[in-house]
């Protein structure tokens, strides 16, 4: 039996979003490092929900200096690896 235990194959979603933002995969790997480092530090609420700010979070990636991307192109990556999770059934927006 297969499955991916709610657990995100790097490998294929690197692909996924290199695919849809010409970007350079390594950068996209960068990308997706300082994203995880940033949501690991949020502070959970009393529901140990975590509420990221997508804006927030595009500064702090872009304002890295191993990152050279455009900050457009961050936001497109971020937004696909939204789109990619949510197909996935492993994300959501809360309301």
């Amino acid at each position: 039996m297969s499955g991916n235990d709610g657990k995100v194959n790097e490998q294929e979603l690197v692909a996924v979003l290199a695919a849809e933002t010409k970007a350079d995969p390594k950068q996209i790997q960068l990308v997706l490092k300082h994203e995880q480092h940033f949501i690991n530090n949020a502070k959970a609420n009393s529901k140990g929900e975590v509420d990221i700010d997508s804006d927030d979070l595009l500064d702090y990636i872009v304002a890295q200096r191993d990152v050279k991307l455009d900050e457009l192109t961050v936001e497109t990556i971020l937004e696909a690896e939204m789109d990619y999770l949510i197909s996935k059934g492993l994300a959501g927006y809360i309301d």
